[in-house]
């Protein structure tokens, strides 16, 4: 069996040598494509280290294509020569047109909105008249932390639609929530493990590995992470999502919040990052109070953003900051310009202020739920009923298929690629194997699908399952 040595790691953690071990291995040929590696208990056993350690090193090993798992086989090393880049060709007058895009019938991955759905009039026009009227305003550089109207604005919303007592100065604007998550590494420290979902969302991983910080995935079951895992990892701050969970859509209830705002109280460099990115279209029930609202000890730091209301390509996100923190942030990091146009922080002000975007929210509310049920109807009419079971339909713009099937994840995935849809199984989104749950079960993105195309998506999807 394998076996590494532990002593004199320095400051290293132990899943992160041991995953360095394994990568050296791989990249050197000692750990060729198709070796099988040992199960984690047995690997555990043999190193002498927690089972967590084991599944830490397999999982980021994973995340970074070094291997492959197969449900109910075990870890397997992947053939490294496709991770090689090939050579560049130079190409003289490249134009959008020339790049290849695939076009689907049905795209049930991606996260899009239909443009008849957009409120490109009221939108036009809140540009128009911030560019005719705010000419001094529109050429000075906006505070580190955005525009101060546009940070009201989202305080007032934050208070009427999440009962969240948020100042302005509280509120960092940024270009997306990628630019603000490497913030937030530099304001809490590169020294710092950060705890991230499993399964769950694969950029956030990435982007912590991409600012060269130790992360450790956690298990989240259907009340959300595991605390008694999350404190045996020794993780310092926690990136959840309790709102609604991607992609499992699990709804963290009220009693474990309290107990990740336990987790995080017991020691002070400890810190939650609470992203809310889903929570204005819960389709079921009213929202469960956020954990920064019954937070009482600065430890939750909130996060959200316009791309999923308003449009993927409108790149407004942003955070709200503890006290302290804040002080810490203008202090170390103000030097930073605030990466959002001027006119577009504007205009949205002027969006939700004069209460556009609470229209937006209930008429797109309106509008997936219609979506979803009748997708929903088609699929429970149809001879897919009798093999599909629909699960977590209530949270969010997606919800979970199960398919009782003798066919592989691999090759449902692949009739659908070819019948024009595009689909992703939930096994995707694990970094390492842990339930049954994971095979043949599939996340449903409906976001992106018109209510004309529903009964003929529902047929390709009868031919890709039943035939």
């Amino acid at each position: 069996m394998l076996t590494y040595s532990f002593t004199d790691i320095g400051s290293d953690s132990l899943y992160h040598h041991l995953y360095q071990c394994i990568k050296k291995d791989i990249l050197s040929g000692g750990l060729p494509a198709g070796t099988k590696l040992p199960s984690k208990r047995s690997f555990a056993k043999n190193l002498g280290v927690s089972n967590i350690t084991v599944e830490n090193a397999y999982a980021q090993l994973q995340a970074e294509g070094y291997i492959y798992s197969i449900p109910k086989k075990g870890f397997y090393v992947r053939e490294i020569s496709d991770l090689i880049p090939p050579a560049r060709t130079r190409r003289e007058g490249l134009s959008e047109q020339d790049i290849p895009q695939k076009r689907y019938v049905a795209d049930f991955v991606s996260n899009r909105i239909h443009p008849e759905q957009f409120p490109f009039s009221v939108w036009s026009k809140l540009i128009r008249e911030t560019l005719l009227n705010r000419h001094e305003e529109l050429l000075e550089a906006p505070p580190w932390g955005g525009i101060l109207e546009l940070r009201r604005a989202i305080s007032n919303h934050l208070k009427e639609f999440r009962n969240m007592e948020v100042s302005a100065e509280q509120i960092i604007i940024g270009a997306g929530t990628e630019y603000l998550y490497g913030l937030l590494i530099q304001l809490l420290g590169r020294d710092k493990i950060y705890a991230v979902e499993n399964p769950g969302y694969h950029k956030i991983a990435q982007i912590y590995g991409s600012n060269d910080v130790k992360h450790c995935f956690i298990p989240v079951d259907k009340n959300g992470m595991d605390v008694r895992e999350l404190e045996e990892s020794g993780c310092h701050v926690a990136h959840i999502s309790p709102a609604h969970h991607f992609p499992t859509g699990a709804v963290t209830p009220i009693g474990k919040r309290y107990e990740l705002l336990g987790w995080a109280t017991r020691d002070r460099g400890r810190y939650i990052i609470e992203d809310d990115y889903d929570s204005e279209f819960r389709l079921a029930g009213k929202p469960i109070p956020t954990l920064q609202g019954i937070d009482r000890s600065e430890r939750v730091i909130y996060m959200n953003t316009f791309t999923k209301t308003l449009a993927s390509t409108i790149r407004i996100s942003y955070m709200a900051l503890p006290y302290h923190l804040l002080e810490e942030f203008e202090t170390r990091l103000s030097f930073y310009s605030c990466t959002v146009s001027n006119f577009e922080q504007y205009a949205l002000a002027r969006f939700i202020e004069d209460g556009y975007f609470e229209k937006h929210i209930n008429r797109m509310r309106t509008h997936y739920r219609r979506i979803r049920d009748e997708l929903m109807a088609g699929i429970r009419k149809s001879p897919l009923a009798s093999c599909c079971k629909i699960m977590e339909e209530d949270a969010g713009l997606h919800f979970l298929l199960h398919v009782d099937t003798e066919i592989s994840d691999e090759e449902l995935l692949q009739r659908a690629e070819r019948a024009g849809i595009r689909l992703s199984s939930l096994a995707e989104y694990y970094c390492n194997p842990i339930s049954d749950i994971q095979e043949h079960t599939f996340v449903i993105n409906y976001s992106g699908l018109s209510v004309q195309k529903i009964p003929e998506v529902v047929n390709m999807l009868i031919k890709c399952i039943l035939c």
